[in-house]
């Protein structure tokens, strides 16, 4: 069921809900309080009730009543997050839509800043810095935050490709919504969606803008929230992938976006392998091979762009399948980070160098041993 309402949007919100019931307002009044009445005609917000379990479906019957532009889509059953955006795309009327998560807000000032851009650079992609924002509140620059600086003019790929870098999540990108059915993209079920989404939409664009400013707090820690739940279906990820390349196959296959893709996809595995809060140690074996099978399936036959390093050194590791020597690399690891907490300046770097050396030669030692 849709609420209706007989406005025309310039922008759309999709919200989907689920279990989210201490945050659902703050999100919702992030978007939508303090604008103008010519701001507030400019937006629609569209919040998709994915069967949710807690209060979240009450509170937004409460927060629609009186407000002619917000819409609640309710599903008889929960489809997850990709098919809940999809969802609410498909009643989504804006020239633009820009997909937030229901546990994460808006700083203030954010959306009329984004129609500012979007009315002046009428792209396909608006891009835009967030922060994360752990649960004791403190505040996380995003390691690729700095790609956005200086790009004041809209760009191609093609001519800025280090933005294929940014974290490629959805709620990141604002979107031209007739954009998204030239590409014929849509969210798949599943966890890890935002991947066969977010990098084709950078490589399919002809006019990217960028926005560098903070637009999004993105919380970190929550219970219940894919990244901090251990969890079989981290697995996902590797459908996600094959998603991606087979898109890649049909629509751009370009040697150096295969590559940069490639690398950006092995270095997203080695942070889930990696993550304690995603994977229980009895499934960190049959994730890596999993990972060293993609490996060999998708490597550039005339290579890629592979980290320096100790990242470097993993990803040789996995090419060569070396479960063993990766254990030893990141115990050694951990416990140079254990050391950096206990000695002092001068000690640490003394012994966490030393560490780091034994550390690899250890991993090479042992890769033959797989």
């Amino acid at each position: 069921m849709v609420t209706e309402s007989t406005r025309t949007p310039f922008l759309s919100f999709v919200v989907p809900v689920y279990g989210v019931e201490s945050y659902l307002y703050q999100c919702l009044e992030s978007i939508l309080g303090g604008l103008s009445d010519e701001e507030s005609d400019s937006v629609e917000l569209i919040a998709v009730d994915d069967a949710s379990p807690d209060r979240c479906g009450e509170m937004l019957t409460s927060y629609a009543a009186g407000r002619r532009n917000v819409r609640v889509v309710r599903l008889t059953e929960n489809v997850g997050l990709g098919l809940a955006r999809n969802a609410g795309l498909a009643v989504a009327r804006g020239r633009y839509v820009w997909f937030v998560d229901s546990d994460d807000w808006l700083p203030p000032a954010s959306v009329p800043t984004v129609l500012g851009q979007l009315r002046r650079d009428e792209p396909d992609v608006l891009l835009l810095d967030h922060l994360r924002v752990h649960e004791n509140g403190r505040l996380e620059v995003d390691a690729s935050s700095h790609l956005l600086r200086g790009v004041p003019d809209p760009v191609s790929l093609a001519e800025r490709p280090q933005l294929l870098r940014l974290q490629h999540t959805a709620w990141n990108k604002v979107v031209r919504r007739a954009f998204l059915d030239e590409l014929e993209l849509r969210f798949h079920p599943g966890w890890y969606e935002d991947i066969p989404f977010s990098h084709p939409l950078l490589i399919g664009a002809e006019r990217i803008s960028v926005l560098d400013r903070v637009c999004y707090r993105y919380r970190q820690g929550r219970l219940g929230a894919i990244t901090s739940t251990r969890s079989g279906r981290h697995f996902d990820a590797f459908t996600q992938y094959e998603r991606l390349f087979a898109w890649m196959d049909r629509h751009a296959p370009d040697p150096q976006l295969r590559a940069e893709l490639f690398t950006l996809m092995i270095s997203h595995y080695l942070v889930v392998v990696g993550n304690d809060d995603r994977l229980h140690p009895h499934l960190r074996r049959p994730f890596f091979r999993r990972v060293a099978e993609h490996y060999r399936r998708f490597v550039p036959e005339e290579g890629y762009p592979q980290p320096e390093g100790v990242p470097g050194l993993k990803h040789r590791l996995i090419g060569r399948d070396a479960y063993l020597a990766y254990v030893a690399l990141r115990r050694a690891h951990r416990m140079a980070g254990r050391l950096r907490g206990t000695l002092g300046a001068a000690d640490t770097a003394e012994t966490a160098g030393a560490t780091a050396s034994e550390a690899a030669g250890q991993s090479t030692a042992l890769a033959g041993r797989r």
